[in-house]
């Protein structure tokens, strides 16, 4: 049983990050442990990180996910770049790197965003009642980055955002639940036992990964009918076209990437959970009209004393009427530092993994080939060596250059297997920050932390307390409405 007791008294499996991050102040930066079947090291330090890093293979091993890979056996599906190993990683890799990885190729990708998140507000209009408050705001913004990432990846649009939404794009977005949700039982219980006795948690993981292939087929069998005769033009058809994945690939590496693209790019939502304070802006100049964006911290905002002069840019080159780009983010240099500051306090994925596939000395401890490593960034981030008054929301950090160690900071993982739809995935938080604060004031409706809950990824523990106020002047943009506020985060 190892410590499985112990994590399961202290909150159980859903907030393991936690117990984690509590071993690691307990134990050190490096320890192991045995979570039921599962055997593992945590490393939880910028120098083993690196060294970690330093010593990768050209085809550095994930974690085996036992309960993914037992479906796509027994359904005969192909494997995708979460499970795939060796030669064949670095093939089906090198064809999604091309497109994914190269910042100029993501920039083309802004106009898709900037489609949806306009859609997006129009949906905020529509939902908030007269305080500016909506049901379930994590939902939403679930819906959003579904409705994303899918426009992405498969050119195509599920209509989530409608007010009438099909029952195909909810069954889709249930199903990826459901697959999250059961995943992480078969991690700690041997898989095979559940396959064999046919228990109610792999009856759910099956009928899920079965309602996600059936629809990412459908449309990717789509799209690459319709840019059949000019496959270079298109996105995915581009990728395929190269000859170096097959179809059952294809459709094994996308459907990931879709369930990966969601969980990460919905942490946006996750973000917005903190007493609001008053902005840079009202502080320097007299007003008091706006807030600054609460993003990521579990701990009220200590306020903000650099002057606007300290982030240098031209935020104001584009007008109210223009939507923001890929190019103009580059003027936005702390709306970057907080969303860095909120994944550190709350990443997405709290631990990514390693299995060494030759024997290593780390941390002056000898492990064997094989060793499974968890890689705790969420450990990082709450650790005060590494980030003084770790508690506190404070994006300034990230703008004081050589203050922070490269590798104290890893939300998508480190080397040759860091997350292939990183750069995706920033460019989608970017503008979503743009969209929402040119419009609204972000502002918490109550006091209290919202604590959050590991399920797969990290998500909010109850009922997210904020409001979207429309700033005064204009339902696009207010009417003299400063840039300067989007780069400053407020």
């Amino acid at each position: 049983m190892g410590s499985l007791p112990d994590v399961l008294w202290k909150g159980g499996l859903k907030r393991q990050h936690e117990t984690l991050a509590q071993y690691h102040r307990r134990f050190g930066k490096i320890f192991r442990m045995k979570l039921g079947a599962f055997d593992s090291v945590h490393i939880a330090a910028p120098c083993l990180l690196e060294a970690l890093y330093r010593r990768e293979s050209a085809c550095p091993q994930r974690l085996e996910i036992k309960p993914w890979k037992a479906y796509r056996d027994y359904r005969d599906e192909g494997y995708g770049l979460l499970i795939l190993e060796g030669k064949d990683w670095q093939r089906v890799r090198s064809a999604f790197q091309k497109k994914l990885m190269k910042p100029g190729e993501v920039a083309k990708l802004d106009t898709t965003i900037n489609e949806v998140l306009e859609d997006f507000m129009h949906r905020i209009d529509e939902i908030c009642d007269h305080n500016g408050q909506m049901e379930d705001v994590y939902s939403e913004f679930n819906k959003w980055s579904f409705e994303s990432i899918c426009l992405v990846l498969y050119g195509k649009r599920f209509g989530l955002l409608q007010q009438d939404v099909e029952e195909e794009s909810l069954n889709f977005i249930k199903a990826v639940k459901t697959m999250m949700a059961t995943f992480g039982m078969m991690m700690v219980t041997p898989v095979e036992l559940h396959k064999g006795l046919n228990t109610k948690v792999w009856q759910a993981h099956t009928k899920a990964w079965d309602d996600i292939f059936k629809t990412a087929k459908h449309s990717i069998d789509c799209r690459l009918q319709k840019h059949s005769a000019k496959p270079q033009e298109d996105f995915l058809c581009d990728i395929y076209s190269g000859g170096h994945l097959s179809r059952k690939e294809l459709y094994a590496a996308i459907a990931e990437l879709q369930i990966a693209g969601v969980e990460t790019v919905k942490l946006i939502s996750k973000g917005f959970k903190t007493p609001p304070i008053p902005s840079l802006a009202a502080d320097r100049r007299g007003g008091d009209d706006s807030q600054q964006l609460a993003v990521g911290s579990v701990q009220p905002f200590p306020q903000s004393t650099r002057p606007a002069e300290a982030f240098p840019g031209n935020p104001e080159s584009f007008g109210p009427q223009k939507s923001p780009s890929a190019e103009s983010l580059r003027d936005m240099p702390y709306l970057k530092a907080c969303l860095k500051e909120s994944m550190r306090l709350s990443p997405s994925v709290p631990f990514t993994t390693r299995t060494i596939d030759t024997e290593m000395v780390l941390g002056n401890y000898v492990l064997p080939k094989g060793t499974v490593l968890m890689l705790n960034s969420h450990a990082l981030g709450c650790s005060e060596e590494y980030f003084r008054g770790w508690a506190e929301f404070r994006p300034e950090r990230w703008l004081q250059r050589g203050s922070i160690h490269p590798f104290s900071h890893v939300p998508f993982g480190i080397g040759k297997r860091m997350c292939v739809g990183r750069r995706v995935a920033e460019l989608q938080l970017h503008l979503a920050l743009c969209w929402l604060l040119r419009k609204y004031r972000v502002v918490a409706t109550d006091q209290e932390p919202v604590q959050t809950l590991h399920s797969g990824t990290l998500i909010p523990g109850r009922a997210l307390p904020i409001a979207f106020h429309p700033r005064a002047g204009s339902c696009t943009a207010p009417a003299g409405f400063s840039w300067a506020f989007v780069q400053m985060g407020v």
